[in-house]
Parts: C-alpha cells; sequence; structure tokens
C-alpha cells in the first residue's frame, strides 16, 4: 500500500494578492497563484505570461563567451578539425545536436561528434574520448552538458595540443579545469543573470553569440528551440526566467514546424493533441535516453540531426526499439525489487532502502529507484554490478539531501557525485554491506518525521464552483508547467459522491463524480486512488485535484485530475 500523504496549501503575502487584483482585475485565485510563483506586480505579470524572445540575455554577458566565440571563428578560418563532446543522456545529446548542426551549415571543415558510452567510459570526459580526438587531429573540443569536474582529463587533452571550450550547467568545484574557456553562468565570478540554464540552454546560448559575431540573423538560432524545450523539460530545470521563455518557444515550434526528429517521436508516441512539457518529459524524453541507457547515445544525436525523411524511420525505429526494452528491463527489477521488500519484515522498517543485486541493468537503476520511493518513501539506492564493481543511482525524498547522506560514507566509497535530491556512486563489492549499514545509521540520525511521509502542495483552496471554462482558459495561460511552475493544484472541501455515479474503474482507478451542497457538479479520474472510493462513497470528502480538459469523439470538457482524497473534518 502506498504511503498517505500530507497536504500543505502554500502560503502567501495577502497585501500582494490584494495588489495583483486591483492591477489585473482577475479573480483573487488567479492573483494568488501568481504570488506563489513569486509574481507581485502587474509588470512582473506581464511579462509572465508574454514571454518574449527579445527578453532573452545578451550572450555575450556569460563570463567566456567572448573568448570561445573567437576560438572557434579562428578554427573555423584556420579549417582546424572541431569536435563537439557531450553527456549521453537527453540534455547532453540535444546540445551535441544543436551545436553540431549550427556548425555544420556554417562550416565545412573537418567537424564532428562524440557521446561516450554510458558503461565503458562513464559520465563527464573520458580519456578514450580524448585519445580518439587526437588520434584524429582534432584541435578543438566543445564540451556540452559536461567538463566543469574534468579538471585532470581537460589538462591530458591540454598536454595532446587540443583546446577545449566547456559549456555545462553543473556546479563547478573551487578548482575549475584548465579549459581554454569555459561557460558555465554558476562559475562564482559570472555575473551572467539567469543561473538555470540547461547544458542545451548553454550551448543555445554559444551559437547565439555565434550568430551576433557572424551577423547572422536570429533566426538561424531559433530554430533549435525544440531541441533546447526538450532539453529544459528533460533535465527538469526550473522554467523560470530564460527558461520559461526557451521553454515556451520551444514548445510553440514542437507544435508548429519542429524538427523531422521530434515529430516523427510524436507520431511513434502515438500523441494526437498538440504536445506539452509534460508530453516532452514523458513521450519524447524517454525514447531519447533510452539509446543511452541500453545501448549507444550516439544514436539519438543521430537522429536529431538526421535531415532525409527517408532515413529517420530506421533511426526512430531503433530509438522506440530501445525504449521498449528499457520498459521491459524497468519493469522486471522493479518487480523482484519490491518482493525483496515486501518479503523482508526487517528491510520494511529501515529508514532506507539499500538494494543490491548483480544482474541488475545499469541502465535502469535509478529509475527503479524512483518507482521504489512510490512504495516506501524514503531515500533509497539501487546497486548493480558494473565493470567489478558496485554502482548504483539513489534518489531522496522531500527535503532530505541525498548526497549529504552519501558524502559521510564517503571513505567507504570509490567514487560518488550528484545533488540534493539524487546521485551516484561506485564502490568494491565487497563493501556493500559495509556501506548498507552506514547509510541507514545516517538516515536513521537524520531524518525527520515529517520527511517519511510524503507532501502534495497546494496551490490554492477553491469552490467548485469556480471550475468552468473561463477560469480554465486563464489557467492555461501560466503554461509551460514544470519545476516552480508546476501544474496548480487545488483543493475543495466538502465533497460528496453525485447520485452514486462514483465508481472503481480497472480495480485500481477512481472515475469520480461529485458535488458540493451548492449544486456544483464535475467529473473527473484518479489513476491509483480507486482505494478512496469508501471516503467518496461515504461523504463529506476533501478532494486535492488538477484541472484539465478531457477530448473525446471530438468534444472536450472540463474534468479534474484527482491527486488525493481525505475524510472532511468538520
Amino acid at each position: 500500500m502506498k504511503p498517505d500523504k500530507r497536504w500543505t496549501v502554500k502560503t502567501v503575502d495577502e497585501e500582494v494578492v490584494n495588489r495583483l487584483c486591483n492591477e489585473l482585475q482577475v479573480q483573487p485565485a488567479i492573483c494568488r497563484l501568481l504570488a506563489v510563483r513569486g509574481i507581485k506586480d502587474y509588470e512582473s505579470a506581464r511579462l509572465f505570461f508574454r514571454p518574449e524572445l527579445s527578453h532573452l540575455h545578451d550572450p555575450f554577458l556569460m563570463k567566456g563567451m567572448k573568448k570561445a566565440v573567437e576560438r572557434i571563428t579562428e578554427a573555423i578560418e584556420w579549417h582546424e578539425r572541431i569536435m563537439v563532446y557531450g553527456d549521453y543522456d537527453v540534455d547532453g545529446t540535444t546540445a551535441v545536436s544543436l551545436v553540431y548542426s549550427y556548425l555544420k551549415e556554417n562550416y565545412k571543415g573537418e567537424l564532428s561528434y562524440y557521446i561516450p558510452h554510458r558503461y565503458r567510459e562513464g559520465y563527464g570526459i573520458s580519456k578514450q574520448g580524448i585519445d580518439y580526438a587526437h588520434g584524429n587531429g582534432y584541435t578543438l573540443m566543445i564540451t556540452l552538458d559536461c567538463g566543469i569536474k574534468s579538471v585532470e582529463m581537460i589538462a591530458y587533452a591540454q598536454s595532446l595540443g587540443i583546446e577545449v571550450i566547456v559549456c555545462d550547467h553543473h556546479l563547478p568545484d573551487d578548482h575549475l579545469p584548465p579549459a581554454f574557456a569555459i561557460l558555465n553562468p554558476k562559475q562564482k565570478d559570472c555575473h551572467y543573470p539567469f543561473k538555470e540554464l540547461s547544458g542545451c540552454g548553454i550551448g543555445f546560448k554559444l551559437v547565439s553569440a555565434l550568430a551576433i559575431h557572424w551577423k547572422q540573423p536570429m533566426e538561424k538560432v531559433y530554430k533549435y528551440l525544440d531541441l533546447v524545450a526538450t532539453s529544459i523539460a528533460a533535465d527538469i530545470v526550473p522554467i523560470d526566467g530564460e527558461n520559461r521563455i526557451l521553454a515556451y518557444y520551444g514548445v510553440k515550434q514542437i507544435n508548429e514546424s519542429p524538427c523531422l526528429a521530434i515529430a516523427t517521436l510524436k507520431e511513434l508516441g502515438g500523441v494526437q493533441k498538440a504536445l506539452s512539457i509534460s508530453d516532452l518529459v514523458f513521450v519524447i524524453g524517454p525514447r531519447v535516453n533510452a539509446a543511452g541507457r541500453m545501448d549507444d547515445a550516439r544514436k539519438a544525436v543521430e537522429f536529431f540531426i538526421e535531415t532525409d525523411p527517408e532515413k529517420i524511420p530506421a533511426l526512430a525505429a531503433a530509438l522506440h526499439s530501445d525504449n521498449d526494452d528499457r520498459r521491459e528491463v524497468d519493469k522486471s527489477i522493479t518487480e523482484e525489487a519490491l518482493a525483496i521488500l515486501n518479503d523482508n519484515k526487517n528491510e520494511r522498517l529501515k529508514r532506507s532502502t539499500v538494494l543490491f543485486r548483480s544482474h541488475w541493468h545499469k541502465g535502469v537503476v535509478g529509475i527503479v529507484a524512483s518507482r521504489l520511493i512510490d512504495h516506501y518513501y524514503r531515500p533509497t539506492i539501487v546497486l548493480t554490478s558494473a565493470n567489478g564493481k558496485a554502482t548504483g543511482s539513489a534518489r531522496s525524498v522531500s527535503g532530505f539531501n541525498i548526497y549529504e547522506a552519501i558524502h559521510e560514507c564517503r571513505d567507504i566509497l570509490d567514487n560518488y557525485g550528484g545533488h540534493f535530491f539524487a546521485a551516484g556512486m561506485t564502490m568494491a563489492e565487497n563493501r556493500v554491506n559495509e556501506f548498507i549499514e552506514r547509510f541507514e545509521t545516517i538516515v536513521a540520525g537524520t531524518i525527520t518525521a515529517e520527511q517519511q511521509i510524503p507532501e502534495i502542495e497546494i496551490d490554492a483552496e477553491i469552490p467548485l464552483s469556480l471550475v468552468k471554462p473561463s477560469f480554465f482558459n486563464l489557467i492555461k495561460q501560466f503554461e509551460p508547467f514544470g519545476p516552480v511552475n508546476m501544474k496548480p493544484v487545488f483543493l475543495t472541501r466538502g465533497l460528496y459522491d453525485y447520485q452514486g455515479s462514483s465508481q472503481v474503474v480497472k480495480e485500481q482507478h477512481l472515475r469520480i463524480v461529485a458535488h458540493q451542497r451548492n449544486g456544483s457538479i464535475i467529473e473527473g479520474i484518479g489513476f491509483g486512488v480507486g482505494d478512496k472510493y469508501e471516503l467518496v462513497k461515504n461523504g463529506p470528502f476533501d478532494m486535492v485535484y488538477n484541472i484539465e480538459e478531457n477530448e473525446h469523439n471530438g468534444n472536450t470538457r472540463l474534468q479534474v485530475r484527482v491527486v488525493d482524497i481525505k475524510k472532511s473534518v468538520a
């Protein structure tokens, strides 16, 4: 059984809400949604609702940009061999595809791309990649979505006469690599105004700067916004500031004139409606990521840069097949992992989950860790065997810093890295049991009771009578949704089942027809909340939900997507 959830209604400054109501002349609920997103006045609301490409920052504000542009220009003038090097996930492969495609249009000399193999080379700049560049006479390497921590490897490249331009968005260490230029707004002395670009976003800023330097129209750069939006969605970066502008226009392009690759994936995914950020996360992203998880991520770049309609179906089919394999492996390992937990009382009583099986597929352990948290809500690590070592991925719960907990075990580990909510690690297999005990001790000693209960953050409490097309049309203008601007979550109290119409479907889902005593009625669906049926049937009940449109047989109507239900407390 999935754990119960705690509901938290976000607090806002009522003064700000009142000011927005006066200035915007819209419903207080909409002003509340704006206030919890940090929007405080008419001007910031205008910029939020009407993003403009002209509001993007000058790329030359980024430290190292002028040097990078001049070095690339010089390399083209001198007909040097240029390699574009990137990570194997969606962010890395879209970034490589963007920069490679743009340079290919502007440089007829020797240009190539390189994606390290997830299992043979691992994350970041690999020695194999540098040796390949050196052996083939490349003298300039542009790294994307990696490189900021590759101090030794970039020094090695430099020793071989290869100059490196690093484009990365990960947090730098105090000691930076000896690259020719570093583009990373998170550098301590970089004054670029927006710090949360994706790796592909930084690649976009680089080609924007090149277009300015080469006096080209920005349309030559804007045509890659579909790739940028895909990276923003898949890498789960905050969708505010510049990312909101890039995502807004990227999604617009995806739905109006996408590149051949994304149009083909949309068709393969069976999506008939306009794509949203959520579709990029759940339809496009997994198919691109599957290449690196199950085989070789070069296939993803080949796919994105292909312009021949006759060649694209075979490339798409390969990604689709990898994703089918990934789903099968993911399902199998998740079931096995849950069986281990369900059959072992001691495991169930722990404050953490750490599971190790040598036969599990390395490409899906992070996904499996996330799925286990849906059942056992606690910091989770899933390990497997690779190259004679135990290696795996960690995922955390709201408010718990899993990176710090792993850091406390550093003397046991060969290598580790990550951030607050996710991390990866490698250790000798004979130290796994020691790690499991240490990690459990650390988690048990630091995690709070509150952090062990899943939290649903609620934007606003509203009456059911507010759920109507005019209100929903305003909510749609909040798109694109994502981190820091999630799809609004509403709470309505004191609901009843309408004339016994609610029912459980397919044993676990809830088809709901609810009403308030004032006569307002709404229909909806709750996936995985069929166990709440008795609460609905015996009302009154409180409901947390999103508002959405349901399209069926050419008809569109409003419905709610149920997130959770609790018994009403008078």
